[in-house]
């Protein structure tokens, strides 16, 4: 049979589904976009305060179901945020929107996962406030963590608060003498023999108007305090090991929680067993000592101000920094050898 001879009437060619028209570089401003924060992150769905105080659109309050826009790239989501949404923001259980905008933070809340570690994350953004919960037995109080607490709240332009638990079981006094000259403010709770918690209100009054976060290691009953605070919470709870004395992780993601009356916000996360600093400036920590500050002055030029050539000891000694000064400046340098990890040990 002979071969049979194609011509160009045989050549089908298959549409193309892409139009001719050029891709270009130019994003949408999403300008009609709607204003949220972020309450709640769980593996990469986000859920986000619609229509609400805090948020950019005002009116009524939808909980909102979201994901990341693809533009944002590696850029991370955290609790606090302020951000934009498109897609279904209703409110709907079944509806997803996309978030396509972070806003400017006002505030983060940072740290690494050890001194060693060059790579930072944000824990949460738009926080004003730093509560370091730690219990004054059982477990016993770790004060190497609350100082590298202290540091990162400094850092990151917080206003910290010692919330001290558990005083039923310890006398508070030795522990908040060594904090004094820091004057950071401090709440007291212990539990009453009819296991109700006495010193909440002094808590709620701490609170109150803030958007404060709550950091503290395993077993100092933070998730039992934000269930106190927060009717309905429902943060998981746990006990600690009578032999090794470490509490069990019970939270396991940041969350944000509206106190009742809508008197603020706690956020709560995940009890740690270590806050690395490693991308922290030993030189923005002064900053937090107004009345130490100005001694820096004469210091030799990249001065960790806590050396033999470290100008504030002769400030100090003039009486510059009032009568307080000796022990504001050793609590200084206490919290800055927290930072470069020469006490690391003692956590």
């Amino acid at each position: 049979m002979p071969r049979r001879q194609y011509d160009e009437s045989d050549v089908r060619v298959r549409p193309s589904r892409r139009g001719s028209r050029p891709r270009t570089k130019e994003r949408p401003s999403h300008s009609d976009a709607e204003g949220g924060t972020v309450i709640a992150v769980d593996r990469g769905r986000y859920t986000v305060l619609a229509g609400g105080q805090g948020t950019a659109a005002g009116g009524d309050e939808r909980l909102v179901t979201a994901m990341k826009a693809r533009e944002l790239g590696r850029k991370a989501v955290v609790v606090g945020d302020d951000v934009a949404l498109v897609g279904d923001t209703t409110g709907d259980p079944d509806g997803l929107a996309r978030i396509v905008r972070i806003e400017e933070r006002r505030t983060s809340l940072r740290r690494t996962a050890d001194d060693t570690d060059p790579y930072e994350r944000v824990v949460v953004a738009n926080a004003d406030q730093l509560a370091v919960v730690t219990a004054l037995a059982e477990p016993e109080p770790r004060p190497r963590m609350v100082d590298r607490c202290l540091v990162a709240a400094y850092d990151a332009g917080l206003d910290p608060l010692l919330v001290l638990t558990k005083a039923d079981l310890a006398d508070p006094a030795p522990f908040l003498a060594s904090y004094a000259p820091l004057d950071v403010p401090y709440v007291v709770t212990r539990r009453r023999e009819d296991g109700t918690i006495e010193g909440l209100d002094d808590v709620r009054q701490a609170l109150a108007g803030r958007r404060t976060v709550l950091v503290g290691h395993s077993g100092v009953g933070k998730s039992t305090l934000v269930n106190q605070l927060v009717p309905g919470a429902g943060r998981s709870t746990g006990v600690v090991n009578e032999v090794t004395g470490r509490g069990r992780h019970t939270s396991t993601s940041a969350v944000a929680l509206r106190l009742p009356d809508h008197a603020g916000w706690v956020i709560d996360t995940p009890g740690v067993r270590s806050f690395g600093l490693a991308h922290i400036d030993l030189s923005r920590i002064i900053n937090a000592f107004p009345d130490l500050e100005p001694g820096t002055a004469e210091c030799p030029r990249g001065c960790t101000h806590d050396e033999p050539e470290c100008a504030l000891d002769a400030w100090v000694e003039e009486g510059h920094a009032g009568p307080a000064g000796r022990s504001r400046l050793d609590s200084l340098r206490r919290v800055l050898r927290a930072r470069t990890g020469e006490e690391r040990h003692s956590d």
